[in-house]
């Protein structure tokens, strides 16, 4: 009951990629209170992005009235510092080990990958 009521009262709500729940989403639209439209907005995240750009959509919903999806881009340094893809992580993970040089391997990464 306290979870519905915090939800509801929820005048913002980000959401991001929802495909792994496309078949269940009716249940999210439900408990999130979500519309239709905001529905298709939802499970349209980053399904026609362009191939040539590297970046992530995010659904935001501001009090019901405002409702869109936006590209969300980052520079490569910030990306590979924040990135959960375990190739990265690992390669990223080494120069957290050497004081001084977790800024350093970043952005030597970033020029390798430009």
């Amino acid at each position: 009951m306290v979870k519905q009521a915090i939800i509801n009262n929820s005048d913002c709500k980000i959401l991001l990629d929802q495909s792994k729940y496309q078949n269940k989403f009716d249940q999210i639209q439900e408990l999130l209170g979500l519309t239709e439209k905001e529905k298709a907005l939802v499970l349209s995240i980053n399904k026609a992005n362009d191939p040539t750009k590297k970046y992530k959509e995010v659904f935001i919903s501001l009090g019901g009235v405002l409702s869109k999806v936006y590209r969300t881009e980052v520079s490569p340094e910030e990306y590979l510092a924040c990135t959960t893809e375990e190739k990265e992580s690992k390669s990223t993970g080494i120069c957290q080990n050497l004081p001084g040089r977790y800024s350093k391997g970043i952005m030597a990464m970033a020029e390798e990958n430009a």
